[in-house]
């Protein structure tokens, strides 16, 4: 159960252009983003931060960038943003057979020898502590260009701050997510401290 309720998405009328960025990014507006209206200027700055990584710049698929968030929230072990990152996927072009074989990017042959470096680097790059090494980048170097690093980098940051919040203040998870994490999700996946007891 949420440490802090989320406030209505009408409540703080100077933050209706934000609240749009993510009604657009994922269909709803998410609880944490509700929760953190309390101080409209760290939404404000969230939302910016956010269209300059994951809409704005230009040379890492949209997509993909949402699958290594996932892969990076699940290394953290934060079940609220694996499932906020699945659904942005989704909505950002991800086939449905690279979201069958997420688990098994290692070996599938929906992901490509560059998508694997990536997705390689954001398992490490989520962990605590933090395991990228040098094998690690040299193997990310030999097919990520240095702006498509640092543009993959930002994504899965972006999205370290969102699980330190989510799971710091146990965020309620909305329906869609929730249906996205039970099927698509590691088999670990249950939705954690995210999902009320029913």
């Amino acid at each position: 159960m949420t440490h802090l309720d989320p406030l209505p998405e009408d409540e703080t009328d100077e933050l209706e252009a934000e609240f749009e960025t993510f009604e657009e990014i994922l269909g709803f507006v998410p609880n944490s983003l509700l929760t953190m209206q309390r101080k409209p200027e760290i939404v404000e700055g969230f939302d910016y931060l956010t269209q300059k990584v994951m809409q704005e710049a230009d040379d890492v698929d949209p997509g993909f960038k949402r699958l290594a968030a996932h892969v990076a929230s699940h290394s953290a072990g934060c079940q609220y943003c694996e499932a906020h990152s699945l659904v942005a996927a989704d909505i950002h072009g991800v086939s449905q057979a690279k979201l069958d074989d997420l688990w098994e990017y290692k070996d599938s042959d929906h992901y490509s020898e560059k998508e694997r470096a990536g997705l390689d680097f954001a398992l490490a790059a989520g962990s605590v502590p933090n395991e990228v090494d040098d094998e690690i980048m040299e193997t990310l170097k030999a097919h990520w260009t240095e702006d498509e690093i640092v543009e993959l980098l930002a994504a899965i940051s972006l999205y370290g701050f969102l699980n330190r919040w989510n799971d710091s203040m146990a965020t309620d998870l909305e329906d869609v997510p929730r249906e996205m994490g039970e099927e698509f999700a590691d088999e670990s996946w249950d939705g954690g401290k995210h999902v009320a007891d029913e």
